[in-house]
């Protein structure tokens, strides 16, 4: 088979073709609201103009926009690098560089109150999806190999954290990764570092710290993107931001929640001096309780030994012996007494059968006469002259005929 022949493309379209479309479908978005931190501002002394670089705290992205030098000023006159705003602004496309900007007519900074009741809305929307269920919080392990720590670079807070657990547990490790902890870049930096430590197998527990600071500070631990990029972290996440009464919403997400980075080294890593006093009275509680039971069995054994049955074993059997050789002499008594009183009985009763036995009537002189057929005769009726008859004696027979009967 040979390869069918490719269709003939359309007619390509020229660059400027396409970047006069693009342009002509972003002129029709209209004006729109848009949320962002500003990371640049650019003011050009005499110039009406004013260019902002405008970036999402959740994404490694900005847009440029340009607005007019009265706009700034009435609606943020006092706008810094890092503030959160919300401008009113319509897309542009520049088709000779085809690059997308934002050209604004209303700039408000957002407010302490604005910014609050924000977080507000996101912690409920949190909280509803399950992030700050408790039953998903991890223990992180009691004595963690390697630990992960995401802060910033040459902070107090990784100053804390890293003396605190070396002071507790000298061979402790780290694996530190330094990241912006406020600004434009910070949320994406943390992310990024979380993402880092949780993919590395040797780490056991990861440790989010940062020091005090006002609540634009530390709003970047209040991020969305940065909350469901803890939530699922494979590893356990320490949560070690700001002061006590700093509460970003990271710290209801995270699996424990430390009131300072000092305080997150305590609870990560044991203190050697206290387990090494832990195990010491564990000894002494386990050496107690062995001599306690040594001490009881033995004393049992001492009692044991001094009862008469394992003082003189022999008692024993003695004992026993005695009991057979009585029952054995009960035994015989009675025995003899049966056979004396059976052999008395067996004399009175020998005694009445010779007296009534017809050999003892022979032995007095009687005799017994018999027919020829063996009938006894009782009678001298009972034969007649001639008839032979036989003659019993106490020793012997004898044969006779009868000569003469006689009746009375």
């Amino acid at each position: 088979m040979t390869d069918a022949p490719r269709s003939t493309p359309e007619e390509p379209w020229p660059v400027r073709v396409v970047s006069q479309k693009v342009g002509a479908w972003i002129a029709k978005l209209g004006w729109v609201w848009v949320d962002g931190q500003v990371a640049q501002i650019s003011r050009r002394p005499g110039a009406g103009t004013v260019f902002l670089t405008l970036r999402d705290p959740s994404a490694d992205l900005s847009l440029t926009v340009t607005t007019n030098r009265d706009v700034l000023d009435s609606g943020a006159p006092e706008l810094r690098e890092g503030a959160r705003v919300v401008l009113h602004a319509k897309p542009e496309f520049y088709a000779a560089r085809g690059t997308l900007s934002l050209r604004a007519d209303e700039i408000r900074q957002v407010g302490l109150g604005e910014l609050l009741a924000r977080l507000e809305k996101l912690k409920k929307l949190l909280a509803a999806e399950g992030l700050f269920d408790r039953a998903r919080k991890r223990r992180p392990p009691f004595l963690p190999q390697r630990i992960g720590l995401v802060t910033g670079r040459a902070s107090a807070a990784e100053r804390d954290v890293l003396t605190n657990a070396r002071r507790r547990w000298p061979a402790v490790e780290f694996r530190t990764v330094n990241v912006a902890v406020q600004g434009p870049g910070a949320v994406s930096q943390i992310v990024d570092a979380l993402r880092v430590l949780d993919a590395d197998e040797t780490i056991d527990v990861i440790i989010l710290a940062r020091g005090g600071g006002g609540i634009e500070d530390l709003l970047p631990f209040s991020d969305e993107a940065l909350c469901r990029a803890v939530f699922a972290c494979r590893t356990p996440v320490v949560s070690a931001i700001g002061h006590e009464t700093d509460a970003p919403l990271v710290d209801y997400v995270a699996d424990v929640r430390a009131s300072t980075p000092t305080d997150a080294a305590k609870r990560v890593v044991p203190d050697l001096a206290d387990e090494v006093r832990l195990i010491g009275q564990a000894r002494s509680r386990l050496e107690r309780a062995v001599r306690n039971l040594v001490d009881r069995e033995s004393h049992r054994l001492t009692l044991l030994r001094s009862r008469p049955v394992l003082a003189r074993p022999q008692v024993m059997v003695e004992q026993r012996a005695a009991e057979v050789s009585a029952l054995r002499d009960r035994a015989g008594r009675n025995l003899n007494h049966r056979l004396d009183a059976a052999t008395g009985d067996l004399r009175h009763t020998l005694a009445r059968l010779r007296a009534l036995s017809p050999a003892a009537t022979l032995d007095r002189g009687y005799a017994i006469v018999q027919r020829a057929d063996g009938h006894v005769v009782r009678a001298a009726g009972e034969v007649a002259t001639g008839d032979p008859l036989r003659v019993r004696l106490a020793e012997g027979e004898l044969t006779t005929t009868v000569e003469e009967t006689r009746t009375r």
